[in-house]
């Protein structure tokens, strides 16, 4: 502990030569909230197979307990998504699953519709060419709003699996329209003072088309319902190569980027830990934030300042509540060194054409090992200093392993 102490000191004394504001970054950093999925703390898989881990929750208190021990150990993350209808108590008071979320220290987050795993959705939800479809997908949608007012959430994340397998299959531009049509019927529903994230995806499931499948597609939708309704960007759900970063730095400019569902991917929606692939597009995009945040442009600056972060992941092969906990960290990490960028030095660069002392200038931020900063914000927090060692020391995964069991998976994300 005392040579923890003395690295963290050390770092600081380094940070504060260079001219860094310390303690706004330490403010900073303790003011930093990261969402948890309510679905990464029960069984999930793959469309091969679905493994049963022993203590994975089964019921919306399991995951809210879950969630709650990880923000517990983290300080950071103080929300959990819901996704409906997964998450919907068998008595359907949803007034009592806040109240037990608020007992446990923590709050109702996203509420997420699933309009993609009945039978009746085989050829869409509101792209389907069947209205009677469509109508029950927007009474999902419209019940998830109401279900809103009841938790006092505040984002209605939308994701639709939409799309065709085949040329011919449908008509591209009336799948579009009944898109449109469907989106402003559940816009005008959204309680007041919430947001509609649209989120996209450019393949999968649906391997010919998809509805919605980039951020242009999500953000012309967006356009034409209001400025309630912003872009979600999910790390998973783009081609390979794609410039993320880029994708961020133009939406905060437009005002419309809301959130995000982190995670990571190597080939395709892998849904894999955040940062654990690729950590420097994480810092990346982080560092996009943290500038948009302090810069004079609006309405970047305000947008940055209201973004939802949330994690969307399937722990397929590992543990639930300790994979978690890894990913908040891996959040906090990219976001610290992204406060480390020195702004005034980089634009300086920038203006000047100085191509290859601009790029320095952010990697050298991005090797900063802020290890020992996060130790010593944690500890002034009143949470533990390494959350990974604290978790395997608590007994809680023994508890909950011989309290649940190994639940058998219904497959996918149950």
């Amino acid at each position: 502990m005392a040579n923890q102490r003395a690295m963290a000191d050390g770092l600081v004394a380094m940070l504060e030569n260079a001219g860094v504001d310390v303690d706004a970054v330490k403010v900073a950093l303790k003011q930093q909230q990261i969402e948890t999925p309510s679905w990464g703390y029960a069984n999930s898989g793959t469309r091969f197979k679905a493994f049963g881990w022993p203590g994975a929750a089964t019921t919306v208190q399991q995951k809210l307990d879950d969630a709650a021990m990880v923000h517990r150990l983290t300080g950071i993350a103080p929300s959990v998504a819901l996704h409906i209808p997964w998450d919907k108590p068998a008595d359907g008071d949803f007034g009592a699953v806040r109240q037990y979320a608020e007992s446990q220290g923590i709050r109702i987050g996203a509420i997420n519709p699933n309009v993609f795993q009945d039978d009746i959705y085989r050829l869409g939800s509101l792209g389907n060419p069947d209205p009677a479809v469509r109508e029950q997908a927007l009474d999902h949608l419209m019940e998830c709003c109401e279900i809103m007012r009841k938790v006092d959430s505040r984002v209605l994340s939308l994701w639709f699996a939409d799309g065709t397998n085949y040329a011919g299959q449908d008509q591209l531009g009336a799948r579009k329209r009944r898109f449109e049509e469907g989106l402003r019927a559940v816009y005008a529903h959204l309680p007041a003072g919430s947001r509609m994230l649209i989120e996209y995806k450019f393949f999968e499931p649906a391997f010919y088309s998809t509805d919605l499948p980039d951020w242009g597609t999500a953000y012309l939708l967006c356009l034409k319902l209001g400025a309630q309704a912003q872009v979600l960007v999910d790390l998973g759900h783009h081609a390979q190569g794609v410039n993320i970063e880029q994708i961020v730095a133009v939406l905060l400019d437009e005002g419309r980027l809301g959130g995000f569902h982190f995670n990571s991917r190597k080939y395709a929606d892998d849904d894999l830990i955040v940062g654990s692939a690729n950590p420097y597009e994480l810092f990346l995009i982080y560092s996009e934030l943290a500038a948009a945040a302090v810069s004079r442009a609006e309405p970047a600056r305000s947008t940055a300042r209201n973004v939802a972060f949330m994690i969307d992941q399937s722990h397929n092969v590992e543990g639930k509540v300790e994979a978690m906990i890894y990913s908040v960290l891996n959040c906090q990490e990219a976001y610290a060194k992204a406060l480390l960028v020195p702004r005034e030095r980089l634009a300086a660069a920038q203006a000047e054409g100085d191509v290859l002392g601009a790029h320095r200038i952010v990697s050298d931020a991005y090797r900063i090992d802020v290890r020992p900063l996060l130790a010593q914000v944690r500890e002034e927090m009143g949470v533990p200093p390494d959350p990974i060692a604290a978790y395997r020391s608590s007994g809680y995964e023994a508890r909950i392993r011989a309290e649940r069991g190994v639940a058998v998976p219904k497959g996918g994300y149950q």
